[in-house]
């Protein structure tokens, strides 16, 4: 398993991209030999580097982020093959627009539509031959990884859910191995069967070929095979803390199975002084872009939100931020000014009555938080974060849900993992779930981490998931 902001990726997924990069950067090759066959002239003067690299690299690249966009490289999901063509057809055809746009902005990265044309069709065609080679020989040549979860309590049955549900890995879940002392006396658990006794340990992965051993033991006071897990972990076995292994499946730190412990002894967490100058600096600088390129989009929406309905376009809402000092946030109003007149702060609700024709559009594709770039560049928000709650709801959920608070210890976000990952909140138990996204982050929190959630976040906005 290959592992990327501490999370589990899928090695197919990775290979994919990887010969897809190089197929189309052969048909743009073929492309110009099949162009330019009987001018051997023409042809090497239109191959000279470095341009016609950067040729090569900007093709690539905006097909690349359109198959992502498309959820090609989402090997969760299963598709037939007439869906893949399908996907494939639409994503060929956003590119094509979305280069066709570069082109016209640098005139000097055209490639011709002789060139063009038929490199496409070739990238169209080795994509999709490449991906039903490698899909045949994955059933049979990929390696799997025979997987040992040592307990048979329910924080190993959740382990087991997660390893089933990202089948994506390769992984072989073998079984369970029971500790002495465990109350439990079954010959199998959640489909899987229980192989032994933990005083066997050694043997058992030995006999079985273990590669990775997860140890799940809710009660550390039942008796741990120390000798033998120190053994297996020098000869070469993976030995892994349950939570860190949840957590690495599925991308948020699970609260109703992790141990304060966990948070003092775990990796992450850390934020050197390098790392926040530079998220800073960032911030800074995507928000002035920002805010300078979305001000005659938010020209637009003002007029509408007007137009629609009575009161400011924009309005100011208490919420709570960095070491839990509150500020107000600019957002387009969404809601009828007299929203919370009846009830007070509510929830947000699918389909909520309060919102108005254009509230709901600009909410599905998140254009009523552009004003926050300034609420970035004052320095109240950052680009990436955990999103800001209102004072009263953060003093309910503070006492509701352990360790809360601590999604203040950063700025709060525009975006963020858990907005990429979950979407609105409109409950306690949403409240805990995005929580848990955001406790991923504060672990795992870099730079380049922030510019994966903004691509993501990029996305969410052009096909509006997400949204309320």
């Amino acid at each position: 398993m290959i592992r990327i902001f501490s999370q589990y990726v899928s090695p197919k997924s990775l290979l994919l991209m990887a010969i897809e990069s190089l197929l189309m950067s052969l048909a743009l090759v073929c492309g110009v030999f099949l162009r330019f066959w009987n001018e051997p002239v023409e042809f090497d003067s239109f191959v000279q580097f470095p341009d016609f690299a950067l040729q090569i690299i900007i093709f690539v690249m905006i097909f690349q982020i359109c198959f992502y966009y498309s959820d090609l490289y989402n090997v969760h999901t299963t598709r037939t093959r007439y869906e893949q063509l399908l996907c494939l057809g639409q994503s060929l055809g956003a590119g094509c627009l979305a280069l066709g746009l570069v082109y016209y902005i640098f005139p000097s990265l055209l490639i011709g539509r002789g060139v063009f044309f038929i490199s496409t069709a070739l990238a169209a065609t080795f994509v999709m031959i490449s991906r039903i080679a490698l899909d045949r020989a994955w059933q049979f040549a990929a390696p799997k990884q025979n997987v040992l979860i040592l307990g048979t309590q329910e924080l190993a049955v959740t382990v087991a859910r997660e390893l089933t549900r990202r089948g994506d890995l390769n992984l072989n879940l073998v079984g369970f191995v029971q500790t002495a002392g465990s109350p439990e006396n079954h010959q199998e658990l959640f489909g899987h069967p229980i192989v032994g006794a933990a005083d066997k340990l050694e043997e058992i992965a030995t006999d079985k070929r273990i590669a990775r051993i997860i140890v799940a033991l809710e009660d550390r006071r039942l008796k741990m095979p120390t000798r033998d897990l120190v053994k297996l972990r020098v000869q070469g076995v993976r030995v892994e803390d349950a939570h860190s292994t949840i957590s690495s499946l599925s991308g948020r730190v699970w609260l109703n199975t992790v141990q304060p412990s966990w948070f003092v002894f775990t990796d992450g967490f850390h934020r050197s002084k390098t790392t926040l100058v530079l998220k800073r600096f960032l911030d800074v600088a995507c928000a002035l872009v920002g805010l300078t390129l979305s001000l005659p989009i938010m020209l637009i929406l003002a007029i509408a939100i007007r137009l629609d309905s009575k009161g400011p376009a924009i309005y100011r809402q208490k919420r709570v931020g960095y070491r839990g000092r509150c500020f107000d946030v600019l957002k387009f109003r969404s809601m009828r000014v007299d929203a919370e007149k009846l009830n007070g702060a509510e929830w947000a609700k699918k389909d909520d009555p309060r919102v108005t024709r254009v509230g709901r559009f600009i909410r599905k594709v998140r254009l009523d938080e552009l004003p926050q770039f300034i609420n970035i560049i004052r320095g109240d928000m950052s680009f990436i974060g955990p999103r800001p709650e209102r004072p009263v709801f953060v003093e309910q959920l503070r006492q509701q849900i352990s360790y809360y608070d601590e999604r203040h210890s950063v700025r709060p976000g525009l975006s963020g993992w858990a907005q990429v990952q979950y979407g609105y909140g409109a409950s306690l138990d949403d409240a805990v779930r995005k929580l848990e996204y955001d406790l991923f982050y504060l672990k795992n929190m870099s730079v380049f981490f922030d510019f994966a959630i903004i691509f993501q976040t990029v996305r969410i906005v052009f096909t509006g998931h997400g949204g309320r």
